[in-house]
């Protein structure tokens, strides 16, 4: 484990935090986990291992400080170090408008998609000081822009925002960086496309169903490479920015790591 970079991943079950997951350990990395399911982490897991990766499953609800501390702990037990974490987990529930939101949903979300990335990084911070490691917080555009009926998500990716940016401030040994993935093929797109025309306009339901039609949604491994790449490889200097998946010096920093780590492979 000395020359093996170990790396923690939530969400890691499906979509977006899978494809990281997976890329990860193509590149040579130790992977941990994360995710509610233990079923689906074991195929994750089976996927890494049959591809020569190494891994630790640890189901964790990211909204439970406790279990996140354990899972810090597990990793640590597991493979004596941290290098990197990712914070993927995410959820866009309520579909609601803020006047019909179910408030207890609502804090559900907030609970998953910021307070989440808070105990993660809250627990592992003091082994990602002395790797000098990164924190990845996937984000949205939605940190930006509005998305009716779905408030507690904008707010939870604003807000996540602002946390990669005192974070990078406060931790000057450790990159943070958020990152917006585009719009991907994962579940998510699926409940908008399915829930949207009860809940929003119809001009943005019609959006969510006409990127899928048209074949406009990113597949997860797209962004998901951008995000094994800053994980183990971006430059400190970018620490409290907020990257889009395809901004060209993001891109070209992926193509290069990526094709560098494939002839190292192919020469060994």
């Amino acid at each position: 484990m000395k020359n093996k970079p170990v790396i923690i991943v939530s969400g890691a079950s499906r979509g977006i935090g899978e494809a990281v997951s997976r890329l990860l350990g193509d590149a040579g990395a130790a992977v941990s986990l994360l995710a509610r399911s233990e079923k689906r982490l074991a195929s994750v897991a089976e996927a890494i291992g049959d591809a020569g990766g190494e891994t630790l499953i640890v189901p964790t609800d990211v909204a439970d400080s406790e279990a996140c501390r354990y899972a810090v702990a597990k990793t640590l037990e597991r493979f004596g170090r941290l290098d990197g974490l990712v914070n993927c987990a995410g959820i866009v529930d309520p579909m609601a408008t803020v006047i019909d939101a179910d408030p207890d949903i609502w804090r559900r979300n907030i609970e998953v998609n910021l307070m989440g990335p808070f105990y993660l990084t809250h627990w592992a911070l003091p082994h990602l000081r002395e790797s000098k490691g990164r924190i990845v917080n996937v984000s949205s555009g939605a940190a930006h822009h509005t998305i009716l009926a779905a408030s507690a998500y904008c707010a939870a990716k604003a807000g996540l925002n602002h946390f990669t940016s005192v974070l990078a401030e406060e931790e000057p040994s450790v990159t943070a960086i958020a990152m917006r993935p585009g719009v991907v093929d994962t579940p998510m797109q699926a409940q908008l496309r399915a829930e949207g025309p009860g809940v929003m306009p119809p001009e943005q339901a019609d959006f969510y169903i006409t990127l899928k039609e048209t074949g406009q949604l990113e597949p997860p491994q797209v962004p998901g490479r951008v995000i094994a790449w800053l994980v183990l490889d971006a430059p400190r200097q970018w620490s409290g920015r907020f990257l889009n998946y395809d901004d060209t010096e993001v891109t070209t920093a992926t193509d290069r790591f990526f094709s560098l780590n494939e002839k190292s492979n192919a020469d060994s």
